[in-house]
């Protein structure tokens, strides 16, 4: 971590009202949560240049991110990103990596963010599974509140509009299942996986996937 972006981690976390540990360890920087990196900085200081509050700055960094990264697959587009900087870099990726950018933006503004997992169906009929990746927001007078930055399309409609949730997925067919954690940092299987994959057809082929009653399932830093 940069020394600068560490220093700035920590008067930051100085300044949430929630002073708990668990607060805490959603405004870090890391090599994915690269929120450290001058582009992130920026694009925080010009969503935050025209809202009054916390929540009007989350609301709108969700919006940018929402509809200004393309979904990959949604656009047909291959290359497959990871780190918050990278996604900013290439314009696209996959629900992860826009939820890791949707975290590092939040960071930069002082907002703890961390991350949520669904496990739904691939083809929308059954097994397979894969991961589906968003994030939960710390609002103040709110608490933990969960949003899908995947991006819009026929049939999906995520907002933000607390107290509602309005995500972009419920999980109903046997073996979906939306988790109740909220972890800090991605978890590593999904770290791995775009990590280890070319282009984005390669990664569809082995998107992660975890079971709910898994005993070695990684513990979340927070809960719903």
């Amino acid at each position: 971590m940069p020394i600068a972006a560490a220093a700035r981690a920590r008067h930051i976390a100085r300044k949430i009202s929630d002073g708990s540990a668990q607060v805490q360890e959603f405004l870090t920087v890391s090599a994915i949560i690269d929120w450290g990196a001058p582009e992130i900085g920026a694009l925080a200081r010009q969503i935050r240049g025209g809202c009054g509050d916390a929540t009007a700055i989350a609301g709108a960094t969700f919006g940018w991110v929402r509809d200004e990264i393309k979904h990959s697959i949604d656009y047909g587009l291959q290359p497959v990103a990871c780190r918050a900087s990278e996604t900013l870099r290439l314009g696209s990726g996959l629900c992860y990596a826009k939820s890791h950018l949707l975290a590092a933006l939040l960071r930069a503004n002082g907002i703890a963010a961390g991350f949520c997992y669904q496990r739904l169906s691939v083809d929308g009929q059954g097994a397979p599974f894969c991961l589906h990746g968003f994030n939960a927001i710390h609002l103040p007078g709110h608490g933990w509140y969960r949003v899908d930055a995947r991006g819009n399309k026929p049939g999906i409609e995520a907002r933000f509009c607390p107290p509602l949730e309005a995500l972009a997925f419920a999980p109903v067919l046997e073996g979906e299942h939306t988790f109740a954690g909220i972890w800090a940092e991605p978890l590593d299987i999904v770290i791995d996986a775009l990590s280890r994959y070319r282009n984005n057809a390669e990664l569809c082929l082995h998107l992660p996937d975890l079971d709910p009653d898994d005993p070695d399932l990684p513990k979340p830093a927070a809960v719903t």
